[in-house]
């Protein structure tokens, strides 16, 4: 899908547009926005909301086709609600309606004429990402398994942000940088379908290495003997029940001052959990190739700030492997040494996942990090507490670690991947007390999520740092099954905060 920037003036109007279908907005108070008012020649959008064909309630819409006087062969009424001064939840519906409708048109191009600049407490390039993800969103289709592609109905394949001359090199640049998000989010979401016997370890390290080609990254992969030699015992127990090689990645995107420390993201990369000895419940147990979320959306980041060509200094790290039974997996009661030293005893193997990023959060300390956020469906216990609609956002209590929840937070509600901030506290980890090694891996039922937390944040201590909990939020079940590209949005829309300084 092409999606570009169209100026219009005194000498090029909106009217004289040539197209298959131009989006206007109208308000629920029989208002027209100025762009509709340029094609209501006739008054027949006018009579439209008067007659209650169109409500203008937020995302309500209506097609007319040949208006007298206009170019285009069709006008797409879109409501925008009673304000004039439009919020960004209605906006956004407004866009997701857009997105529908563009599905089954006969039109093979638009034009969107929706007032951008006209939304509460945002600006046009907020407003051109939010149409650009909505429509990117509902085009995306995950079929790359099927033998027969999925038909789509619509058209439309070029799009077209309606705007006047001065406001031009601005929108550009934030079309841009929301096609190559929403590039990232795919790329994240398609990982997250694959199948676990594709997504591999070795084929998110291969996907891992075309980035760095494409994007010039530093690349480093490390095998297990590599691993054995850093001693990460902790990550490496983890595989023992798998044929699958674990991979151990690392991207540097180097794009900042060379003397600046970099920012780290740390990705979950567990490419099929069955839990281990501690086998999961059969139901539901295929959504557990969705445990390597956390790494597909570090990989999706890099798609998106590689083709940004971001400023700044960004390193992923993604440990990746398989957690299964067998008759050498890891029970149980067995004690194993973290690349830190500390013991841990393995009280429950399917929790996993902070087994693997205690590991990676040592080996971090190497790059000197100005902060590390890592990223992984790690606990059950997080969907309890926050349901699918914000990421648990846990760091410690200080003026650096603030800041930089703050940052996160800030990041999330301006790009609509919102997290909610949770604690960690000394009280919590007094339920990781083991009798026999240095930590426990589980802290019983109460209060999981934060448990699993405070477990990774004793890795922690050298850096500024923050995790992000994403089980709730990487992935939707039911007849909406899939991967959600999440938290992409968030952490590169964090990344460009830190760019700008």
């Amino acid at each position: 899908m092409d999606f570009s920037i169209k100026t219009f003036d005194a000498k090029n109007t909106l009217d004289s547009a040539k197209a298959g279908c131009i989006a206007v907005g109208v308000y629920e108070n029989m208002k027209l926005t100025q762009a509709a008012q340029a094609l209501d020649h006739k008054g027949v959008i006018s009579a439209a909301l008067k007659s209650g064909d169109i409500s203008g309630k937020p995302g309500s819409t209506l097609l007319l086709r040949a208006l007298d006087g206009v170019s285009a062969a069709r006008v797409l009424l879109v409501g925008l609600g009673s304000d004039e001064t439009v919020s960004d939840k209605n906006f956004t519906q407004a866009a997701q309606a857009i997105a529908r409708a563009f599905t089954t048109l006969g039109a093979s191009d638009a034009l969107i004429a929706m007032p951008l600049a006209a939304i509460k407490d945002r600006d046009v390039g907020w407003a051109i990402r939010c149409v650009t993800l909505a429509v990117r969103e509902n085009a995306y289709r995950c079929d790359s398994q099927k033998s027969k592609k999925e038909a789509t109905q619509g058209g439309i394949k070029k799009i077209a942000f309606a705007l006047g001359t001065g406001a031009a090199a601005a929108a550009r640049q934030s079309l841009a940088q929301s096609l190559a998000l929403s590039n990232g989010i795919d790329l994240t979401k398609d990982l997250g379908n694959l199948p676990p016997n594709v997504c591999t370890p070795t084929y998110l390290a291969n996907t891992a290495k075309k980035l760095a080609k494409d994007y010039k990254f530093g690349i480093e992969l490390l095998d297990r003997k590599q691993l054995q030699a850093l001693k990460m015992g902790s990550f490496l127990s983890v595989t023992n029940g798998s044929e699958e090689a674990p991979k151990f990645i690392v991207l540097k995107h180097m794009g900042g001052n060379a003397k600046d420390a970099p920012t780290v993201l740390v990705g979950k990369g567990i490419t099929f959990d069955s839990g281990g000895i501690s086998l999961k419940a059969g139901l539901h147990m295929d959504e557990m190739k969705y445990d390597m979320c956390g790494a597909a959306s570090v990989l999706g980041t890099f798609r998106a700030i590689g083709e940004m060509n971001l400023k700044l200094n960004v390193i992923g790290v993604i440990p990746a492997c398989e957690n299964m039974p067998s008759g050498r997996a890891t029970k149980p009661g067995d004690i194993v040494t973290s690349m830190s030293g500390l013991t841990i005893e393995v009280l429950n193997t399917d929790a996993e996942g902070r087994l693997v990023l205690c590991d990676a959060l040592t080996y971090v300390e190497r790059f000197k990090p100005a902060a590390v956020v890592d990223i992984a469906t790690l606990t059950g216990a997080c969907i309890t507490a926050l349901g699918h609609h914000n990421s648990g956002l846990f760091t410690r209590h200080d003026a650096a670690h603030d800041a930089l929840a703050d940052a996160l937070l800030a990041a999330g509600r301006d790009s609509g991947d919102t997290a909610w901030r949770m604690p960690i506290e000394d009280s919590y980890q007094e339920q990781l007390k083991s009798n026999f090694a240095d930590i426990a891996n589980i802290g019983g039922p109460a209060a999981g999520s934060i448990t699993a937390a405070c477990f990774l944040e004793r890795f922690t201590r050298k850096y500024t740092w923050a995790h992000l909990d994403i089980a709730g939020t990487a992935w939707k079940s039911g007849a909406a099954k899939g991967a959600t590209g999440r938290p992409v949005a968030l952490l590169t829309a964090f990344l460009l905060q830190r760019a700008a300084g």
